[in-house]
């Protein structure tokens, strides 16, 4: 078939000749007793002319008085076309002085082969790519993790995927999946938590409320609007960002990536990096917190201190608001952890004065209470 034809359909015909013949003779007869049939666009050799007939292909097998044998016909016509040429020739009753019948067999789509080929070729390179996909994420997350830029582990009873500086980190980043925080990895940012799903899970909501800031980072679909809408019914979000329109966080360059989370994290930067307070009312709690703060850090516990800097008592952390609600005399708190607003609600309850750990989560009120970190005193 020349090369500007497109091979659409395959029409087979068998045939039966009462006589001795020779492939050449079938053929003729094929061109020849169809010819004027359906019009002279409709001849075979002008089909052939204009590409939409291709080489006829015959096969013959003889016997004692008998030829039998098939023909094929690529057609890049239209499927009436193919029917009216296949019904044309299922008409010839000679073939030179013999009697003969033809039989349509089929007409075959070759393009349905075509596409269970596509469609076989196209398990295969998703196969291949979905491999190396997951070899490049180890590969980058072995990169991030030997830079001691982060690493990938999980969250909160669910296994929620995360980098590990949620944990240390003022700031959280909140996006939709496993691959969202490998790529913010990739751009150096290690203190995002997958929600994995728009079912936002109890531990989520615990620890937002421990950091100053929570930022909001998603698909820029449709699906990623209702996962926000879901997640801003549950959590207090500070700081929205979207992917650009139909665009994926994980498809995202690590210089995108940036340009839409560097003024967040620069302001977050400067949030963190107040000078030290060194003013005169803080400088005799300063001293008292020093006093503490070499048996108290990385102990995860609480110390409870009278107006006399005596100790009252210490306990884990986990215990301090329980402690509070039976306790009265406190005038300092200070503790190996976050201020968080439900320890700050049963200070208030046991009268305390004054409260200091490392950090102070994002608090709905104060209470009038004097909050400080280790870091404001200069001691950390």
């Amino acid at each position: 078939m020349p090369q500007s034809g497109i091979v659409k359909y395959h029409v087979k015909l068998s045939f039966d000749v009462d006589g001795l013949v020779e492939r050449a003779d079938i053929i003729g007869a094929i061109f020849g007793q169809t010819e004027g049939l359906l019009g002279p666009e409709m001849n075979l050799n002008e089909l052939q002319r204009v590409s939409k007939v291709g080489r006829i292909e015959v096969n013959t097998s003889s016997s004692t008085n008998t030829t039998k044998g098939n023909a094929l016909l690529p057609m890049s016509t239209d499927i009436d076309t193919c029917a009216l040429i296949a019904a044309a020739i299922e008409s010839i009753d000679k073939v030179g002085p013999f009697d003969c019948k033809f039989t349509l067999d089929s007409i075959d789509d070759i393009r349905a082969s075509k596409k269970e080929d596509i469609v076989k070729r196209a398990k295969e390179i998703k196969q291949k790519w979905s491999t190396k996909s997951v070899s490049e994420g180890d590969s980058m997350l072995k990169d991030v993790h030997e830079g001691d830029t982060g690493k990938l582990t999980t969250y909160g009873k669910e296994k929620l995927p995360c980098s590990d500086g949620i944990f240390d980190s003022p700031w959280i980043i909140l996006v939709e999946g496993r691959a969202d925080v490998i790529n913010l990895l990739r751009a150096g940012y290690d203190n995002a938590l997958a929600i994995e799903g728009a079912k936002i899970d109890e531990s989520i909501k615990e620890l937002c409320d421990k950091k100053e800031k929570v930022v909001a980072f998603l698909d820029g679909d449709r699906a990623g609007g209702f996962i926000l809408k879901e997640l801003k019914s549950l959590v207090h979000i500070d700081v929205e960002h979207r992917a650009p329109t139909d665009v994926e966080v994980e498809e995202l360059t690590p210089q995108q990536i940036d340009d839409i989370l560097k003024d967040t994290a620069a302001d977050m930067k400067k949030e963190t990096s107040k000078p030290t307070i060194n003013d005169p009312d803080d400088k005799p709690l300063a001293e008292l917190a020093n006093k503490v703060y070499s048996d108290l850090n990385e102990s995860l516990e609480a110390i409870a201190i009278d107006s006399n800097q005596k100790e009252i008592f210490k306990v884990p952390i986990s215990e301090v608001v329980d402690k509070l609600s039976t306790q009265s005399g406190i005038k300092y708190l200070v503790l190996d952890g976050i201020i968080t607003q439900r320890l700050l609600d049963g200070a208030k309850q046991a009268g305390v004065e004054c409260v200091v750990g490392h950090r102070v989560a994002k608090l709905v009120s104060r209470d009038g209470l004097k909050l400080k970190t280790f870091a404001e005193l200069g001691i950390a």
